[in-house]
């Protein structure tokens, strides 16, 4: 059987002739970066967008130079500067984008270590603007510009803890719990309007800048290893599936909150956590 990496260097020309919006890529570790890589592969023209501070910290020029695609930048919780990125985009594309990967997520409770029953709301107002927020921002300013062409997509990455708890993953809870109900939300209206879907992937737990943020996330990605099936989806396998959802494939699916995690999200337990848990 062909290892995984021998699949993602074929190309099927999945998106062929279709221009995207990639929101969050920060470094090679980046779930975003992959898609970035895996969308071109497949025949996609793509902007690639950060905030400026991601852009001086982060390594996106050399993304943007290997995916031949221009780097805007944009705050997601300025209005202006959503609305510019979608106008350049507009600009550079000579039209609408097909599809938008959001792939953002903050929180400064979780950076400073403050526990979720001590959270700073100031902190929290913020990771809820940068890390929910933002997407209606994108898809409101998209819709009033007719940004998004009929029959695109929108993916946005999120996680299980927005409906079940994960004690360390704090506040970004409940900001992917929002983040999963504006996508429904949106997915009525944008669908009604320009046939446009709108989605969520819940990823498994991956080793980025984002997740390794979060207090004892190396023990949790091996206890999600064991308890899945099929073990943990990584970022490269989280690209294929975003491009499965950009394609024509997946005209219909829309409002879903799709786990992609091995099976971890429907396994009660596994017997190799029963046997680790006897010893």
């Amino acid at each position: 059987m062909p290892s995984h990496n021998k699949l993602t260097a074929m190309a099927y020309n999945l998106l062929k002739g279709k221009k995207g919006i990639i929101f969050g890529a920060l470094n090679s570790q980046s779930i975003a970066w992959k898609v970035a890589q895996r969308a071109v592969q497949e025949g996609a023209e793509i902007v690639l967008t950060n905030s400026p501070l991601a852009l001086r910290m982060g390594e996106l020029n050399a993304l943007a130079e290997e995916c031949n695609a221009p780097v805007i930048p944009a705050d997601v919780t300025s209005n202006d500067d959503v609305q510019n990125l979608f106008t350049k985009s507009m600009e550079h594309f000579n039209g609408g984008v097909d599809f938008v990967l959001h792939s953002i997520g903050m929180s400064i409770n979780v950076r400073k270590g403050i526990p979720y029953y001590e959270n700073n709301y100031e902190f929290t107002h913020k990771g809820f603007d940068i890390s929910a927020l933002s997407l209606h921002r994108v898809l409101a300013t998209a819709m009033k510009m007719d940004a998004i062409n009929e029959w695109g997509s929108v993916v946005a990455l999120t996680y299980i803890a927005g409906q079940r708890v994960f004690p360390d993953y704090n506040d970004m809870a409940d900001n992917k719990a929002a983040l999963e109900s504006i996508a429904r939300n949106f997915g009525y209206f944008y669908g009604k309007k320009n046939k446009v879907r709108v989605n969520t992937i819940s990823q498994s737990p991956t080793l980025t800048t984002a997740g390794s943020g979060v207090k004892g996330f190396g023990g949790f990605i091996d206890y999600a290893d064991k308890m899945s099936p099929l073990g943990n989806a990584d970022a490269d396998q989280c690209a294929d599936y975003c491009v499965s959802l950009f394609s024509d494939f997946t005209r219909m699916v829309t409002m879903q909150n799709l786990f992609h995690d091995g099976g971890f999200s429907f396994t009660g337990v596994s017997q190799e956590v029963m046997e680790s848990m006897g010893k």
